[in-house]
């Protein structure tokens, strides 16, 4: 019988596994091509606004498969419920049965989003930080500055949000470990800023190329369907260096996405995060250059953090 793994479990868990690390791994057996990830599943809703993706795939010879269910319904607030939600299902991959079903609510979702842009920021960001910028002040939004600590003693961070009540709270609750400024607009970030993260589900961009410093590098995170869009697509084409998590998903999805249908890049430019994972040549060379990495999420992470969570608990 498959193992019924609670959010309080997952959380527990996750105390003891290095997610960066993980991800890591992940994207390098991606881009190597050490894996089978089908292209996402979705269902996207008008009334309310919302959608949800599923993500499924394997690593070759390994003893999992994994498919991932997780939505995002951005008015869940005003029912005093959060935006996010999903599954996680375990299977063995040598005869289909069921492993484990782990009801993580879209937590697992969300960290191993935090995690890749802690990861991101490890091997693409300036190595001297003059503040942290976080565009949104919703659960990734926090998620994000706290995995980034992993990896940056930066302290200092600016945030803008739509709602100026949610950017006083997110302010409120992390002013005891961060010196927080609250930006009346998104240029205003990225004047005060050497690092970026965008994780709005925005479908206009919130930042534009004339409002960013050389040496900046931004962080994607919020455009993961064909509709979404957090930055401008010329910031793209002036970009010294773009990756995606997933060339293939750029097809579909994220600011890549956008920037090759708006014809401001060619494919081309585009190196897989994998792959510059393992090649040192293709990171950031000097502190001027302008970096964007386009994290549309991919099953690959999913695959990593739930056989973690499975063997931490199990094995």
């Amino acid at each position: 019988m498959a193992k019924i793994i609670s959010l309080e479990e997952i959380q527990k868990s996750l105390k003891h596994i290095d997610v960066t690390i993980a991800m890591e791994e992940g994207f390098v057996q991606y881009s190597n091509g050490l894996t089978v990830v089908p292209p996402v599943g979705e269902l996207l809703f008008e009334e309310p606004p919302g959608d949800v993706h599923i993500k499924y795939g394997y690593v070759k010879n390994d003893p999992y498969y994994v498919i991932k269910i997780a939505s995002g319904f951005y008015e869940n607030s005003k029912l005093g419920l959060p935006s996010s939600n999903g599954i996680m299902l375990l299977f063995n991959q040598q005869t289909g049965k069921p492993v484990a079903v782990l009801l993580d609510e879209g937590f697992l979702t969300d960290v191993r989003t935090a995690a890749a842009g802690a990861l991101v920021a490890k091997y693409f960001a300036p190595k001297e930080l003059k503040a942290i910028g976080i565009i949104g002040t919703g659960t990734q939004a926090r998620l994000q500055l706290k995995y980034l600590q992993e990896h940056t003693p930066c302290k200092t961070v600016w945030v803008w949000g739509r709602n100026s009540e949610n950017a006083l709270r997110f302010k409120n609750e992390l002013q005891n470990d961060f010196t927080i400024h609250i930006a009346d607009t998104p240029a205003e970030v990225a004047i005060n800023c050497s690092l970026l993260v965008t994780t709005t589900p925005s479908e206009e961009p919130l930042l534009f190329s004339k409002d960013i410093q050389a040496g900046t590098h931004i962080t994607a995170v919020g455009s993961d369907t064909s509709d979404k869009q957090e930055l401008e697509t010329a910031l793209l084409k002036r970009a010294d260096l773009v990756i995606a998590d997933s060339i293939s998903q750029s097809d579909s999805r994220g600011e890549v996405y956008q920037a090759v249908k708006a014809g401001a890049i060619k494919k081309e430019k585009i190196i897989e995060l994998g792959t510059a994972l393992t090649n040192i040549a293709l990171r950031r060379t000097n502190e001027q250059q302008i970096t964007i990495v386009d994290l549309t999420g991919v099953a690959v992470q999913d695959i990593m953090i739930t056989k973690a969570v499975y063997d931490q608990l199990y094995n």
